[in-house]
């Protein structure tokens, strides 16, 4: 029977006794990279390329909406703590169960970027990328943590927050605000030497950085009535005007136009990079915001 795409699935060690899915994944992509060098020499007759492989690595891509995870994943990027890895097929309790295929392949890797987005009226999701850092082994272990399933997180129940300089708490949202996404990077480099045995790539982390983007209507048409202050675009304007770092959060919210924070995912400094307003005929006029992270950010605080 052919395989289909919701039984090849990503699985990630618990840390204690067994593997557990990418809860809610909706697609995964795993690349294995032979990388070549020309080996044709004086002795090779004709003009056709003969590449040798010279070095081995690999990477894993998931999509997913499910966000209950955000904090962790937060935290693993900023500690900069490598995953281990499987891709195996996958039957029973909601595709779950982990089968150990002949194809299956475990390694660790670092997840080197991820990009969570809170779209207004939207399901929220996250995109996850993970590069090798380790020889993959054949995916002998069975044994999955069955997760219950996740909810939906609507993404107009997550906001951006902002304060006006570096100093005050983030306490205003940003009005009448359409899309938001968190983007975080890795950088990784080889670090393989002479002494490294094997053929495959050693990655070790070098830098970290993320940036906010976030779009909203210039004016909206909402009654306001919650005493949660906002933040328009002429306060965008001063930000950017001001050219200094600011404090943001982003946090579960709820109550009276969706306006009070609750439980704060992620929080830090940022400066605003770019801001670009649209006033296109007979559409809403709205603008994009990208915000640089400014230090590293504090997860669930």
């Amino acid at each position: 029977m052919i395989l289909k795409g919701q039984n090849f699935r990503i699985l990630v060690w618990n840390g204690d006794d067994a593997y557990k899915c990418v809860g809610m994944a909706t697609s995964c992509t795993v690349t294995l990279t032979n990388n070549t060098e020309d080996g044709a020499t004086k002795d090779d007759v004709g003009m056709a390329a003969k590449p040798v492989m010279t070095s081995q690595g690999w990477s894993v891509q998931v999509e997913s909406l499910d966000v209950t995870d955000t904090a962790a994943m937060l935290t693993a990027i900023k500690n900069l703590t490598p995953f281990t890895l499987k891709w195996d097929e996958t039957r029973v309790s909601d595709n779950q169960g982990s089968v150990a295929a002949t194809f299956a392949r475990q390694g660790q890797a670092y997840l080197n970027d991820a990009t969570f987005t809170f779209n207004d009226r939207e399901n929220s999701t996250k995109s996850l990328q993970f590069t090798g850092t380790s020889e993959l082994t054949v995916g002998s272990e069975s044994e999955t943590d069955i997760i219950e399933t996740s909810t939906y997180t609507k993404g107009q129940f997550v906001r951006l927050f902002l304060s006006s300089d570096n100093t005050a708490a983030p306490a205003a949202v940003i009005a009448a605000a359409k899309n938001l996404s968190l983007h975080v990077s890795m950088t990784l480099e080889d670090a393989t030497t002479k002494d490294t045995p094997g053929t495959w790539q050693i990655q070790e982390p070098t830098g970290l950085s993320y940036d906010i983007t976030t779009s909203a209507l210039v004016r909206g048409n909402d009654t306001i009535t919650s005493s949660v202050g906002g933040k328009g675009l002429a306060d965008l304007e001063d930000i950017y005007q001001a050219g200094a770092p600011v404090k943001w959060k982003i946090a579960n919210v709820s109550g009276a136009n969706q306006r009070t924070a609750g439980a704060v995912i992620a929080s830090g400094s940022c400066l605003l990079t770019q801001l670009t307003i649209q006033g296109p005929n007979r559409q809403n006029a709205t603008y994009d915001a990208q915000l640089t992270g400014y230090g590293i950010y504090t997860v669930a605080a």
